[in-house]
């Protein structure tokens, strides 16, 4: 096991400390603890925005401590008002499992649960909010909540003064049950520490007060910020929504490229939060952004880092190979998704097959019928000038004819004017 290490400094350094309780340093830098943090099952996938607290258990497992991912089976069935203007969607019970299981896997690409004395731990709430009684609960924990701590959070506050959203009980009593989560995972882990997001300080304080007024003990909190671009944009956010962990909603390629898109001003903060590179690599990439930024150096160790860690070496060399593809590379290598992948946002026509049988089509016409022309002079002036490239291949001669054969993987021709003007064809 790794021996203990001020985890508290390597968050600060990170800049991923927004605040934490009384002793919380000290404990943490005293022994081999137990910290654990929660993870809403509210979809089946986690998101971008999640690596935050998931990378606060990553360091501090390797600081030697234990790592204990709770996922809300239970408060997921309710809902966290923490942030939100309206009630969330209620899920069934096997919406909840389903997701649950989904998020133990992709927490499992970070934390290691094999690690010995300080495994990562997984851990369902529903497994004592679905057993506990509701007088026992209200007798034994509701008695140490008073209305006018509860009404004077923000969460809450703000909810009730919103008529038209207001809150129901079910979300009210979100904080008794986050709090009964931590009393739970102390009497039963030994979890001595809780952490999470800076919004949900109300609720990690709510659970530090109860675990003393029932045991007499303590137990400490940490949050991390609640991470904004530099333009102020909520963080993970695209126009396209939200970019998720699961390579089923989101592509290596476009995880890749999301992080590879990173603004020089987001950058630096980004290595700090979501790669293991230590301080003296990060500032050394710093400096890059400041004599080289058009290099990019840091936003590629940024997207291979995190991209590696997420979908492994094979995930990281498909985005790389669609992104070489992306900018004149290879295509005849991409797989059909990836050639679907890569091109979802070029303009498109869709040509059937019989068009390209035989002796085919010229590729003036199909340069004009695309769009990649705007007129068959403009197409031949172009191949001319060696600015037209079929499946990223130029292509010289303006009487060159496409025909079915030349479709990768007998469903698409690349089309390409210039450096990065691509249009699609898809055959149907």
């Amino acid at each position: 096991m790794t021996t203990p290490t001020s985890v508290h400094d390597e968050f600060a350094w990170r800049e991923m400390l927004y605040a934490s309780t009384e002793g919380a340093a000290e404990h943490l830098a005293g022994g081999s603890r137990t910290a654990y943090i929660g993870f809403d099952p509210t979809a089946p996938s986690l998101h971008v925005g999640s690596l935050v607290p998931i990378m606060g258990l990553v360091h501090l497992q390797r600081a030697g401590h234990t790592p204990i991912a709770l996922v809300g089976g239970g408060t997921g069935l309710i809902g966290d008002p923490s942030g939100k203007s309206a009630e969330r969607r209620l899920l069934s019970r096997d919406e909840a499992a389903e997701n649950a299981e989904s998020i133990r896997e992709q927490l499992a690409h970070f934390l290691d649960f094999e690690a010995g004395k300080n495994a990562a731990r997984m851990r369902n709430n529903l497994d004592w909010l679905g057993e506990i009684r509701l007088v026992d609960f209200l007798r034994d924990i509701g008695k140490h909540f008073g209305m006018g701590q509860l009404l004077a959070r923000e969460s809450v506050r703000r909810r009730l003064e919103d008529r038209e959203a207001g809150l129901s009980f079910t979300e009210f009593s979100y904080a008794l049950l986050q709090s009964y989560d931590f009393l739970q995972l102390f009497r039963e882990e030994g979890c001595t520490v809780q952490m999470g997001g800076s919004d949900q300080w109300g609720n990690i304080t709510a659970g530090t007060d109860l675990i003393r007024r029932v045991t007499g003990r303590r137990a400490y909190g940490i949050v991390f910020p609640l991470l904004t671009t530099s333009s102020g944009a909520k963080f993970g956010k695209t126009e396209a929504g939200n970019v998720w962990l699961d390579a089923r909603l989101t592509s290596p390629y476009r995880f890749y490229q999301f992080w590879v898109r990173t603004d020089d001003a987001d950058v630096v903060r980004y290595l700090k939060f979501f790669t293991l590179l230590d301080r003296e690599e990060i500032e050394e990439l710093a400096e890059a952004v400041r004599q080289e930024p058009h290099r990019r150096a840091a936003q590629k160790a940024l997207a291979e880092d995190v991209t590696r860690r997420l979908h492994g070496e094979t995930g990281l060399a498909a985005a790389r190979r669609a992104t070489e593809a992306l900018f004149g590379g290879d295509v005849t290598g991409l797989s059909a998704g990836e050639i679907e992948d890569i091109f979802a946002d070029v303009p498109s026509i869709t040509v059937p097959k019989e068009e390209l049988s035989g002796e085919g089509m010229g590729l003036v016409e199909l340069l004009v019928r695309a769009g990649a022309a705007t007129s068959r002079g403009d197409a031949r002036r172009a191949i001319a000038g060696g600015g037209i490239y079929l499946n990223n291949v130029r292509v010289t001669d303006a009487d060159r004819r496409v025909r079915a054969e030349d479709a990768l993987h007998g469903r698409f021709v690349v089309l390409r004017k210039g450096r990065k003007r691509y249009h699609l064809v898809a055959l149907a």
